[in-house]
């Protein structure tokens, strides 16, 4: 069975955006699905240290069939889980990542949360794919962070024009373009 993780951004919670659309997609192809509930309180920034607290419950589900998709800072949280792995996972998505590259709305807060200085070499090694999406119109994360992540883990990037910041918000409840990567993935 193949599982795959959704990790939320700043202020998320499980049942926001597309998330829920997107599990279900993926449990009807026979997959196990997780959402973890990170700690991520207004106004004051989460501590990596916290999140990481909550994956020890599901790291044993970790290996080399597991698909991680990030969304915001649960991008971020993505790469750090990467750089740390001692084996590669089938493959990594990044959705509206910020890394660094002003402007990002909330840039002290995210850079708080465990810096933009990532170990790319040690990254690129501990994925069999990885996919990154930016829009153009991201109020919160700018498009020159997309093409940054995807530059660095030398893949093209899957620019989707008017997404914003693939939230509710922006209209995002469901997320066709990303389960189909996902299952063009697990196909292989």
């Amino acid at each position: 069975m193949q599982t795959i993780f959704i990790f939320h951004g700043t202020e998320g919670y499980p049942e926001e955006n597309w998330f829920p659309w997107l599990k279900h997609e993926l449990e009807q192809k026979g997959c196990k699905v997780f959402v973890p509930q990170f700690p991520s309180p207004p106004v004051v920034p989460s501590k990596i240290s916290e999140w990481f607290e909550v994956l020890r419950e599901y790291e044993k589900y970790i290996n080399e069939e597991t698909v991680i998709i990030g969304h915001s800072l649960g991008g971020v949280f993505t790469l750090r889980i990467l750089e740390r792995l001692t084996h590669p996972v089938k493959a990594a998505f990044f959705i509206g990542t910020p890394v660094g590259i002003r402007p990002i709305l909330n840039y002290d807060r995210d850079s708080s949360f465990c810096g933009f200085s990532f170990n790319w070499h040690e990254i690129k090694k501990k994925a069999g794919r990885f996919v990154v999406f930016q829009s153009n119109d991201d109020p919160y994360v700018s498009l020159g962070n997309g093409e940054a992540l995807a530059k660095n883990l030398d893949v093209k990037l899957d620019f989707v024009p008017n997404a914003g910041h693939f939230n509710k918000r922006a209209g995002y409840i469901k997320f066709e373009k990303l389960r189909d990567k996902v299952l063009e993935i697990l196909e292989k």
